[in-house]
């Protein structure tokens, strides 16, 4: 587990491991229809002011994942590079109450950062962003529920986006950093007995 010191509002032993959906549900809608949602330990860093190495001490850190907010911007350049969006995007959906049918609440974006100047120049680095936002639709329905209250509440909703940030470790076979269970380790070394020669 990484250096948890930004996660001063959970308690000694949780850990924070959204799921896509958690994401969106319950930090960037809330975040972007100004409700309160807790834990509240995901900062708010503006438009992408930060090369991703720098995210140390200024996002909330989790293992080797940064996580923070930020407006949504066509400017994804920092002081040494900037994020170049690869492959569409994936929607994220929620299943409904009764589990028939999937509600499309959000979209993820994948980014890797380059070293250097955009477009053309720049060297590819290790260093993913998945950048989550509220799907059109999903903010068009919230909206029009209160829409007597805010008229731009739409607007805001799609302006606010919630990033992951990692550093892919090819040497690694475990990319999100899950520890086996004893268990998870005793099954998965059951393929081993293949190759034991037992006593007639």
């Amino acid at each position: 587990m990484g250096d948890n010191k930004n996660n001063v509002n959970l308690p000694p032993g949780f850990r924070f491991r959204p799921t896509d959906e958690e994401l969106i549900v319950h930090f960037l809608q809330r975040k972007a229809s100004l409700l309160p949602y807790h834990p509240d330990i995901i900062p708010d860093l503006g438009l992408y002011p930060y090369d991703p190495w720098d995210l140390d001490g200024k996002a909330m850190v989790e293992g080797k994942k940064w996580y923070y907010f930020s407006r949504k911007s066509q400017n994804r350049v920092t002081a040494n590079g900037y994020w170049k969006s690869c492959g569409g995007d994936e929607q994220i959906t929620c299943s409904s109450s009764n589990g028939s049918n999937n509600k499309r609440i959000g979209v993820k974006k994948y980014y890797v950062f380059h070293v250097g100047e955009a477009p053309e120049g720049g060297m590819k680095t290790n260093w993913t962003m998945q950048e989550y936002r509220i799907s059109d639709t999903s903010a068009n329905n919230s909206s029009a529920r209160s829409r007597r209250r805010d008229n731009n509440n739409n607007n805001s909703k799609l302006d606010w986006v919630i990033c992951r940030v990692y550093e892919q470790n090819y040497d690694d076979e475990d990319d999100d950093g899950m520890e086996l269970s004893c268990l998870d380790e005793v099954f998965l070394s059951l393929d081993d007995f293949d190759d034991i020669s037992y006593p007639n």
